[in-house]
């Protein structure tokens, strides 16, 4: 007797329907596997027949083989074992075999018959309802993620044995649920902008960045406060939508990083690699192919502390995604596409030693030394940076000022709440251009020549400031997008139609690295001009 039930398998983010299809005929005990069905999968007979056992069936008397269709693509992992158990007993006459293809069925199986937790079950759910499939069972530990897909009615199981009494018709198994919302608010416990103290210009640059997702490098001595600021930058980040957590869940779903206890990812995400990071560990890779830091850090910011620390070879890895958006891994048998949209925020030192321009004369790198060092980060990849900034050593007057309110006297550093208003304006702004369809991006830092030629290009006075710029600081047709692209961030950041001179002037001011490393440490900039 045959029977075919319904699973799915993924490529990246993409779910693929595999057909398991179970013959089962009396013999000697025998089970076989095919469909390239890699160790993991293969293993499987192991879980099913002792899942089997727990139920009282026995397979010693039968010759049991699935095959898992289409033959030429690879499977992987556990969450085949449901529907190939599923698929067994409807072969042996134990369920009902009708239907059974229209069913997607997930879950890992213990020896004891327990329905385990699979990765990837959020993107398996959403493809599955984007070819037509209305139903599916999926492990309880997986139930807040499965929540979260519309379109799809799901089940949720913790025993085989539940699968097969709900298949039966003796007792149904309980739904999901639906999660219509999310708590998109940070945490009580998350830093707060309003804790760096001094670096006027600095949290200027930042607020730029999260208005209009620009890519930042900070330029700056131990202890400036480069970390405390990248790690401040989420705090900033408007809410986040919920197609936005759906997209960011789904990935770290793939990557194995959702706790059972956890639906939907709710707070932007903050990935900080180490610089011993390798290529494949920041933009993906493996076998089976797994996301990396670069799309882990989808819609949130990716931290590179140190950044001239890195391999080259793992930085030039970066280029394609900073400029697409998209990672696209590819391999003998197959091509993932990972969204990767953070903000890039890096921090290098001035010098190897790290006080190069410091007052006190404290570095003794020379001149030559200072650009080697900064050499090892490549013209093209410097580029796609959109905003870099040099931090002075932050003056200890600001730290030791007494507090009146929770603000310094010298300081009155605004919260993250504050900045975070005037960032979802300006977003606000860049979103209404979208939807009338003026623009073909939702943020600035992804507009395109078209776009640019549309919503940027400044007026009389500003056209020659930058027409000065380029001849001036000889900027690449790259960098010169970038400008354009920042200005017209600032332009809805003073909430002006118009890009106008002093939007480009303060664009400009923020491509003054190449400059340092040739002559020297400017005066303390940001793209604020502070």
């Amino acid at each position: 007797m045959q029977a075919t039930a319904l699973t799915f398998s993924l490529l990246g983010l993409d779910a693929h329907p595999i057909r398991v299809e179970v013959d089962s005929g009396r013999g000697p005990s025998f089970f076989q596997m095919v469909g390239l069905a890699e160790a993991s999968v293969r293993e499987s007979r192991v879980r099913v027949r002792a899942a089997l056992q727990q139920l009282g069936i026995e397979l010693d008397e039968y010759v049991i083989t699935v095959n898992l269709a289409p033959a030429d693509l690879k499977k992987s992992g556990g969450a085949y074992d449901l529907a190939i158990a599923i698929a067994a007993l409807a072969a042996l006459g134990k369920v009902p075999a009708e239907g059974l293809d229209r069913i997607g069925l997930l879950g890992e199986l213990s020896l004891s018959g327990a329905v385990r937790p699979v990765r990837g079950v959020l993107p398996a759910l959403r493809g599955a309802a984007a070819q037509g499939v209305t139903r599916a069972i999926v492990p309880q530990g997986n139930a807040r993620e499965a929540a979260s897909v519309a379109g799809i009615d799901v089940l949720i199981a913790e025993h085989l044995g539940q699968v097969v009494a709900h298949l039966r018709g003796n007792k149904p198994l309980p739904g999901a649920g639906t999660m219509a919302a999310i708590d998109a608010e940070p945490s009580a416990a998350a830093a707060d902008l309003a804790e760096v103290r001094g670096q006027h210009g600095a949290r200027r640059a930042l607020e730029i960045a999260a208005s209009g997702g620009h890519n930042l490098i900070m330029v700056g001595p131990p202890g400036s406060g480069k970390t405390m600021l990248a790690r401040r930058l989420p705090t900033v980040l408007p809410p986040m939508s919920y197609d936005e957590a759906l997209d960011i869940t789904a990935i770290h779903s793939v990557a194995g990083l959702l706790s059972p206890d956890r639906g939907l990812v709710t707070i932007r995400p903050f990935r900080a690699p180490h610089h011993t990071v390798s290529a494949a560990g920041l933009v993906g890779g493996g076998d089976p192919i797994r996301p990396g830091e670069v799309s882990l850090a989808h819609h949130g910011c990716l931290f590179l502390d140190e950044l001239l620390e890195f391999r080259r070879g793992v930085l030039e890895a970066l280029r394609e995604p900073l400029e697409e958006g998209t990672v696209a891994l590819c391999r003998a048998r197959a091509r993932v596409v990972f969204p990767a949209r953070p903000i890039l925020v890096a921090a290098i030192n001035p010098c190897p030693c790290g006080f190069h321009g410091d007052r006190g004369n404290r570095c003794a790198c020379s001149l030559d030394r200072v650009r080697a060092y900064r050499a090892r980060l490549s013209g093209p990849m410097l580029d796609r940076i959109d905003l870099h900034i040099s931090l002075p050593p932050v003056d200890v007057a600001h730290l030791c000022a007494p507090l009146a309110d929770g603000r310094s006297s010298l300081d009155a550093p605004e919260s993250s709440a504050a900045v975070r208003a005037r960032v979802v304006e300006a977003r606000a702004a860049q979103r209404a251009r979208f939807e009338a369809g003026e623009v073909a991006a939702t943020h600035n830092a992804e507009l395109g020549p078209r776009d640019l030629a549309r919503v940027a290009m400044p007026d009389a006075t500003g056209a020659r400031v930058l027409a000065s710029a380029v001849e001036r600081l000889g900027l690449s047709a790259r960098a010169y997008t970038k400008v354009l692209r920042v200005a017209r961030t600032l332009a809805d950041m003073d909430r002006s139609s118009a890009v106008r001179a002093a939007h480009v002037a303060e664009a400009i001011g923020a491509r003054l690295f190449d400059r340092e490393a040739a002559c020297g440490p400017a005066p303390a900039t940001t793209a604020a001009g502070a």
